[in-house]
């Protein structure tokens, strides 16, 4: 068996620049930074996942606002989570955020452990999250290889495979473990992010700023805009659905997603199987007939607008929404069945909708939002 010399990575001078480039020139002011507060420093962490920091300091400060400690976290009903969760997408990282809440609360007594190995055990924290994390709230020695780390390696070290590869991506594990320093873990993890975060960025890198550029392959062989190696593209997969915006009186008829699937567990539009006969011109008797079906589950449909064509582009595929206004003039007892809510126009913005769905209906019912609120 062929044995890895992991020393082969060990550069203690790369870790040195970096921790003195960031304690001069990186980020110190985030709002989850200058804290050994695990809870804080957990929560940016899932949030930053895939996530642009300017995306989440809001989300961040109104999430604290209503949940400031991991016990009131924990305790609080999923659809609350969600709720404060709705529009920051990726939203299996919001449940696993709620059941990590309540295994710390229940197996370590409301703490978070220090062992990064522990940390990787508990919901929505991978090996690279967990390492962060310990780093952070407790200074231990541990790597983190996110997107950010990833790009930086590629291009200073010179690593002309594609980082997704199983092999590649091992070999970075074991130059990010080789390369750790053994003091200034905090600094060095949080260079690492703002490295990649404002200099090493995808496009326009700022070489002429960066402190790995007398080291850097990329830069000396001008390929950064080369590296790292992008994925293999394919074509983007693009589904269709038909939802409807079912209106009576003020309000909107939603209803409960399914706990897994895309906007699991979210409120969202009902949707109408078979939108193939719906969409076909050549069959407007059969998909009037399916609307019907569809819309008396709920009531005596009245009136039924088509409106404009939604685009939501996922990471895997693209959803093509067409939602139909529909209006009815008499509700029955099914749509106040459990999974349904008649939601106000009033409380569209507040409520755990999916950003799409949310845009969708702020636009479609803001004149109704608005006269209800010159009510009170």
């Amino acid at each position: 068996m062929k044995v890895v010399a992991v020393e082969n990575f060990a550069d203690p001078s790369f870790s040195a620049d970096l921790i003195g480039w960031q304690k001069v020139h990186g980020r110190h002011v985030l709002p989850w930074q200058n804290t050994r507060d695990a809870y804080l420093i957990w929560l940016s962490e899932i949030m930053l996942q895939q996530t642009q920091v300017s995306a989440v300091l809001g989300y961040y400060a109104r999430f604290l606002e209503r949940f400031p400690t991991l016990r009131d976290l924990a305790a609080a009903p999923v659809e609350d989570v969600m709720a404060q969760w709705s529009g920051l997408g990726y939203y299996t990282r919001a449940r696993n955020l709620h059941k990590c809440a309540q295994r710390v609360v229940a197996e370590y007594h409301g703490v978070f452990p220090a062992d990064p190995l522990l940390l990787a055990e508990l919901p929505g924290i991978g090996r690279s999250t967990a390492a962060a994390i310990a780093a952070f709230s407790s200074g231990r020695r541990a790597a983190i290889m996110d997107g950010n780390v990833k790009r930086v390696f590629a291009r200073v070290f010179g690593i002309d495979t594609y980082p997704g590869e199983r092999k590649t991506e091992e070999a970075m594990w074991r130059r990010a473990e080789a390369l750790l320093p053994e003091e200034g873990i905090e600094s060095y993890t949080q260079g690492l992010m703002d490295m990649g975060a404002t200099l090493c960025t995808r496009s326009s890198p700022s070489c002429e700023r960066c402190p790995m550029q007398p080291r850097c392959v990329a830069f000396a062989t001008s390929r950064t805009r080369d590296l790292p190696v992008r994925k293999p593209k394919k074509a983007t997969p693009e589904k269709h659905a038909v939802m409807l915006a079912i209106v009576d009186n003020g309000q909107v008829l939603l209803e409960q997603r399914p706990p897994s699937g895309i906007w699991g567990g979210l409120l969202s539009l009902p949707e109408l199987d078979g939108h193939v006969a719906l969409e076909d011109d050549e069959t407007p008797e059969a998909g009037h007939d399916a609307l019907l079906r569809a819309v008396s589950r709920f009531g005596e449909m009245e009136s039924c607008e088509r409106l404009s064509t939604v685009t939501h582009v996922f990471t895997h595929y693209k959803l093509h929404i067409a939602p139909h206004r529909v209006t009815l003039a008499r509700r029955l007892p099914m749509a106040a069945e459990p999974g349904n809510i008649w939601l106000d126009a009033a409380h569209i913005a507040d409520a755990a909708l999916p950003a799409p769905i949310k845009k969708l209906l702020l636009e479609l019912l803001g004149d109704q939002r608005d006269a209800q609120q010159r009510m009170f």
